[in-house]
């Protein structure tokens, strides 16, 4: 079985315990659920770089709005219907940027996403609605 190794980012802004956390829907396909920025780590690169790299690809949002917080988990995630195990390591960072409530952004970069329009929203991490592949399996470790 082959393993995938992924960045997961859980970007928060506020202060606790009100804080908001940033998820997205794909906007032409809906099917896909709600996310929160992350992808897939290339052989060559560091864990970090792989980490911002996801992030502004799939947001805009750059390295120097965001601080980061720490990691959150590192664990294994087995999805059904496919014969891969994805490693995930999933951190927390804080989003000191402008305070957009929503946006749109159409993903940068060579992945399978590539032109795809994402919505995004920031959410409060208690209300946040159940995310796509189960990328909110470690939202109870903030707080």
């Amino acid at each position: 079985m082959k393993t995938r190794r992924q960045v997961l980012a859980y970007i928060t802004r506020g202060e606790e315990p009100n804080w908001e956390i940033l998820v997205f829907k794909q906007k032409d396909n809906p099917d896909a659920g709600i996310q929160v920025p992350g992808g897939t780590i290339e052989s060559d690169e560091f864990i970090i770089d792989a980490l911002y790299r996801e992030i502004e690809e799939e947001t805009g949002i750059t390295r120097e709005n965001l601080e980061l917080k720490g990691k959150v988990i590192k664990n294994k995630y087995f999805p059904e219907h496919k014969n891969k195990i994805y490693e995930r390591t999933i951190f927390h960072l804080s989003y000191i940027g402008d305070n957009d409530e929503k946006w749109e952004y159409i993903v940068k970069g060579n992945g399978r996403d590539e032109g795809m329009t994402f919505c995004h929203r920031f959410v409060p991490v208690d209300q946040i609605p159940e995310l796509a592949g189960n990328q909110d399996e470690a939202i109870n470790f903030l707080t």
